[in-house]
């Protein structure tokens, strides 16, 4: 894959993740991760697990907020097991979507290991610095 086409697909998730955070929580690990998302034009309701509580508030809170989430939680361990964690508390719900980090991770690895370093990779790939 080219970084072209690297980019390309990160878009595509980042536009995906934009659409859905209209009706969605999203699912992060920190603050940092939140100032990431902000920079590349991503808001919305924020369930910041390590801040907030960990899995099992970030499970009641989306189910309290309508059951619907994006888990974009890191791609290393401790990521994986709280996006497993979660998942799972949620009744691995259809409305929990998992796919996108899974994307993201498959697209990201190479470069970096967490959604707080995304606009930075994805203004490495595109050749523009976003602001935090």
């Amino acid at each position: 894959m080219t970084e072209e086409e690297r980019l390309e697909a990160i878009q595509v998730l980042l536009e995906r993740i934009s659409d859905l955070s209209v009706d969605h929580v999203l699912v992060i690990e920190g603050k940092k991760d939140r100032e990431a998302l902000n920079s590349l034009g991503i808001s919305g309701d924020m369930f910041l697990v390590q801040s907030s509580g960990g899995p099992v508030c970030a499970a009641e809170y989306i189910e309290s907020h309508g059951g619907k989430a994006v888990i974009l939680t890191d791609w290393d361990r401790r990521g994986d097991t709280l996006c497993q964690q979660i998942s799972e508390m949620t009744g691995n719900s259809p409305e929990v979507d998992t796919q996108i980090r899974r994307e993201l991770a498959g697209l990201c690895r190479m470069y970096i290991k967490d959604v707080e370093s995304l606009d930075a990779l994805y203004g490495m790939l595109s050749g523009k610095v976003y602001e935090r």
